[in-house]
């Protein structure tokens, strides 16, 4: 009787290890999905960023100045996105603002 006991024990604690080794492995084959996808959406999101901050460039070779709302108008992006797009060029040497808050803000190429 002692000995039945002992083997059940024993078989419901290889159950539980062995569901845990498969839990695990699956758990790895996510985290390999999320790895190899993630760089693939990062590039998607860093180039289309590049091609609107392109398109920001463009359009100041017919205009003298830019302003956060022309960037809204034409990328269709928030005014947070449009504000961020202008300070990253802005950082990078391409663009100079004119003004410190509110209306009178627009941008330059330097």
């Amino acid at each position: 009787m002692v000995s039945l006991v002992i083997i059940l024990a024993v078989a419901v604690i290889a159950v539980l290890v062995i569901s845990g080794i498969v839990w695990a492995v699956r758990e790895d084959s996510k985290d390999e999905k999320k790895e190899k996808t993630m760089p693939v959406l990062v590039q998607r999101q860093a180039a289309e960023k590049e091609a609107n901050k392109q398109k920001i460039l463009k359009f100041l070779e017919n205009k003298e100045k830019i302003t956060n709302n022309d960037v809204e108008k034409l990328l269709g992006v928030s005014n947070a996105t449009a504000e961020r797009y202008l300070g990253e060029l802005e950082k990078e040497g391409v663009l100079k603002q004119v003004g410190d808050i509110g209306q009178g803000v627009y941008y330059i190429k330097t």
